[in-house]
């Protein structure tokens, strides 16, 4: 589980690799993720808009930008939490996945609200870090 709050927002991204949507011997890995966003501010938020990046094993980093999260963009009262379950496919057998959401307030102020960064290992996988 990885966790990081900004501004009172509070994202918690549990990853798991799926078995049964990955073909290693075909180059494809695939990876679900769950993502609770806790509103533990004082003001109501909206999320409006995503930002991942997204690197894979050898390096290669693809950005993916987009409006809210499963065709959503949750409005959080203080103390309400939203959480969604998606996807993503890589080439490699390892990868790390970190982004922000831009969360906007009645008042119209926009912030960038983190998405910690997240690794993606096969669950037997030597994890090397540089």
């Amino acid at each position: 589980m990885y966790r990081a709050t900004t501004r009172g927002v509070q994202v918690t991204v549990t990853p798991h690799f799926s078995a049964e949507r990955s073909d290693p011997e075909r180059g494809q890995f695939f990876w679900a993720y769950t993502i609770e966003i806790l509103n533990l501010g004082a003001e109501t938020v909206q999320l409006k808009t995503r930002h991942w990046i997204i690197t894979d094993g050898l390096g290669r980093v693809q950005e993916v930008r987009g409006a809210g999260v499963v065709g959503e963009q949750p409005v959080l009262p203080p103390g309400a939490h939203f959480e969604y379950t998606s996807g993503v496919p890589l080439p490699t057998p390892t990868g790390i996945m970190e982004g922000s959401y831009e969360l906007v307030t009645p008042a119209g102020d926009s912030f960038a609200a983190e998405v910690p960064a997240f690794s993606l290992d096969l669950p037997d996988a030597t994890r090397v870090l540089n």
